[in-house]
């Protein structure tokens, strides 16, 4: 038994103050009572809804949670409105994706004000720190720049891979209790309980796709390289080279003579993406085109992180299974 332990137990025999008395007492001292005065007035500004649900798992009654980008919006081609820059007046932490995938949340910062949710203040996260980044390039991103895009640094789309929650969770976890630190214990046993849970759940999505280990697959847009890392995918090229941009009739003919060659079976497409391109394919080559949710909300099964996993892994280990026979 620990010392602090021991004074605690040695004192429960004596003389009690009811918890109405201890309230009553911090009330006049001025003192903060835990789980109530910061907590209650905590709010958080994600700028996805991947973001939004991890804090959500963490925060549990501690804290408002608000996402920017809506769920089933295309997140590398939206664009801020008047009413996103309201959400962040007042807000206790942001928290947000970096590698150029939310370049715009600068300029709201900036005319927003407040340091303490800017770039080095205690309520500002960049999730992206600490996570192993593929795809890096060699680069600076300069957070201003219009041309920075969602690709600027790195592939940024890492909460694809679901281990990597237990360092996005980190980070947010690490603002809250800057933030509000009577908070601390309970933030420390909330995303100790989500994470458990979490771990359960990868080991069953990992078996699910083991027997579809090094399925080569054609993505539509390069939003995979995370998700086919953790489940040993092979994510041979991508259909849209640039974001926006419609691939030419020559990089279509380049992509059939890779699938015709390689034997692929198998298009991942994201709900929000033109198909045209990815259906022509799969008419000529035979493929089928599943579509995976590449975010929380972008597909109606994925109501939160987990959800989004739930639906991806066994989506995609039947559409393999059938693309097998």
């Amino acid at each position: 038994m620990t010392a602090g332990a021991a004074a605690i137990t040695k004192g429960r025999g004596r003389g009690r103050c009811s918890p109405r008395l201890v309230l009553l007492l911090l009330s006049i001292l001025g003192l903060p009572l835990i789980g109530t005065s910061a907590a209650a007035s905590m709010r958080m500004v994600a700028t996805t809804t991947d973001l939004a649900s991890l804090a959500e798992a963490i925060t549990g009654d501690l804290a408002q949670v608000e996402t920017i980008i809506p769920p089933a919006a295309d997140p590398e081609a939206f664009e801020p409105r008047p009413s996103d820059l309201a959400k962040l007046k007042g807000a206790s932490i942001v928290v947000r994706v970096g590698l150029g995938y939310d370049h715009w949340l600068d300029k709201l910062l900036s005319m927003q004000g407040d340091a303490a949710v800017n770039r080095g203040g205690v309520g500002y996260v960049d999730a992206s720190v600490g996570i192993p980044l593929l795809e890096l390039k060699g680069s600076r991103l300069d957070p201003a720049s219009r041309d920075a895009h969602a690709h600027g640094l790195a592939n940024p789309h890492y909460w694809l891979d679901p281990a990597n929650a237990e360092i996005i969770s980190g980070g947010i976890a690490e603002a809250m209790i800057r933030v509000s630190s009577e908070t601390s214990a309970k933030i420390i046993a909330n995303r100790g309980g989500f994470l458990s849970r979490l771990r359960t759940s990868l080991a069953g999505w990992e078996q699910l796709l083991a027997p579809h280990r090094a399925a080569r697959l054609i993505a539509y847009h390069n939003t995979w390289p995370y998700f086919a890392r953790r489940f040993r995918l092979n994510v041979v090229d991508v259909i849209e080279v640039k974001e926006g941009v419609a691939p030419s009739p020559a990089r279509l003919a380049k992509l059939y003579a890779i699938m015709r060659e390689q034997g692929i079976r198998l298009i991942v497409h994201e709900p929000f993406e033109p198909e045209e391109a990815s259906q022509l394919l799969a008419r000529r080559t035979g493929a089928a085109v599943v579509k995976l949710a590449p975010s929380v909300g972008s597909m109606p099964a994925t109501t939160n992180y987990v959800a989004l996993f739930d639906y991806n892994v066994s989506t995609l280990a039947q559409a393999l299974a059938a693309a097998s026979k």
